[in-house]
């Protein structure tokens, strides 16, 4: 038996330990958003760039198509990786290693350039940057599932939702800033024979951005956590199960099907069928990183107070107008403000709504195993959705309009229909304020043409 001394001891032990680890927390989120900030820095100055690289040296819609393909097959298996890795490594050390890999994967690439400007291998080098590239974002999504467990633990539930939406605020306008000065630098020198310099040194100071965010990752704070080997279960297992979570992921891997037909080629267009220069370039390809950053605190309130599914109905029903839009437009200053903006507002909807609905349907021991196998289905919707399109304005000979706007109008109906057919079925995980006055028929057209029905009979049997 303790005496009642030992006991208030223990108790203030206890409380003590308790406020260390809500401190410990509390700095360990407001560190995440810093050192995200400078990751996402470096990847503007490098995986945005990507495709005009690609086209510097050489490569072809097709190209750009395995290009996004490859990358969207190999992040799963870089989660699936990296959920494995739980079990004997913690979440900090393997956050650590994929980072310097991940950096030291742009050196080859910067390589390739030089091999250009030399006349090497001209005709293969296409096919190179798309094996490199495909291996920076294997080692980029090999972190992926021990960040989001890591992040899972230092941030409150009641808080999701305005920590997501300030973290991704501050983290876009850094990656905003820093790929508007990278656009500027290589508009100023894309005409110059040593544009391909330009490049290497632009991805060279992305290494070095990288780095600064491996030093940040090493003093944050993270919570003692193991994967145990009961948490995992079969892939099959997951696609059995057809539950809530199921049909969640079904729809992400269906609508990264559909999103992917267009999405890889809207620089394409820009470059090649516009014949847009960087700047106009840089500056549409920023317009929906810039409505989604004005649009995303409004998400993460959103989120608290309404729940999850309300902002996957506007994501799912924003992103089919945005294809339709490049259609009709082609000066830079309305493909920045009209497709921007459903861009950015499906976006700032998707990102919130997905990522907090992830985090309340799974437990603690299965958030990474659910992360990587819901990544696995996206990865392949991304795999045979960019491969699709990039064949499609490759090989397609139509002559009633332009093939790219084709697959872009293709795209739209794909995009319109999973969002039909799925978002629906989906439910709510956590209990949410309801919006007054709102019947949540007009999120889905058949139920709201149906009641529309049964209310007008009704209506008219009464008079």
């Amino acid at each position: 038996m303790r005496t009642e001394s030992e006991k208030e001891v223990i108790i203030e032990h206890e409380e003590t330990e308790s406020h260390y680890l809500s401190k410990s927390k509390e700095h360990a989120r407001e560190r995440m958003i810093s050192q995200g900030a400078v990751s996402e820095a470096s990847t503007s100055l490098s995986s945005s760039f990507i495709v005009p690289f690609a086209n510097t040296i050489g490569a072809n819609a097709a190209h750009i198509g395995f290009l996004s393909a490859f990358s969207g097959l190999i992040s799963p298996l870089g989660n699936l990786l990296g959920s494995k890795l739980m079990e004997h490594h913690s979440r900090k050390t393997i956050h650590i290693w994929s980072t310097w890999l991940q950096s030291l994967i742009w050196l080859p690439i910067i390589a390739l350039s030089f091999l250009f400007s030399s006349n090497i291998g001209v005709p293969y080098l296409p096919y190179a940057l798309i094996l490199l590239y495909s291996l920076f974002i294997f080692f980029s999504a090999t972190k992926d599932p021990p960040s989001f467990s890591w992040v899972g633990d230092v941030v409150p539930e009641k808080e999701r939702g305005h920590y997501f939406a300030r973290r991704n605020r501050i983290i876009g306008w850094w990656a905003i800033i820093v790929f508007f000065i990278g656009g500027i630098i290589l508009y100023l020198f894309e005409k110059k024979p040593y544009v391909l310099m330009i490049y290497s040194l632009v991805f060279l100071f992305s290494i070095f951005l990288r780095l600064i965010s491996l030093h940040q990752i090493k003093h944050i704070f993270s919570p003692s956590f193991r994967l145990k080997k009961k948490s995992e279960f079969s892939f099959w297992s997951f696609l059995k199960r057809y539950d809530n979570f199921g049909r969640f992921t079904v729809f992400l891997a269906l609508f990264n099907f559909a999103v992917m037909v267009a999405s890889p080629f809207f620089a394409v267009y820009m470059l090649k069928d516009l014949g847009f220069n960087l700047f106009e370039f840089t500056a549409v390809s920023l317009s929906s990183t810039i409505f989604y950053l004005l649009l995303t605190p409004l998400a993460g309130k959103f989120s608290d107070k309404y729940g999850n599914l309300p902002l996957l109905h506007i994501a799912a029903w924003s992103f089919p107008i945005t294809p339709l839009l490049w259609l009709f437009l082609d000066d830079a200053i309305w493909l920045f403000l009209l497709p921007g903006f459903t861009a950015g507002l499906g976006n700032a909807a998707l990102a919130i709504g997905s990522t907090n609905f992830m985090y309340d349907a799974v437990s603690v021991q299965k958030r990474g195993i659910c992360f990587t196998y819901s990544n696995i289905l996206s990865g392949v919707g991304v795999f045979f959705g960019s491969i699709l399109g990039g064949l499609m304005i490759q090989y397609l000979n139509i002559s009633f309009m332009n093939t790219t706007l084709f697959v872009f109008l293709i795209a739209a109906i794909l995009r319109f229909l999973v969002a039909f057919i799925f978002v629906p079925q989906l439910k709510e995980e956590r209990q949410a304020e309801k919006i007054k006055g709102l019947s949540w028929d007009v999120t889905h057209p058949f139920k709201a043409i149906h009641s529309d029905v049964v209310w007008f009979k009704k209506f008219v049997h009464e008079k």
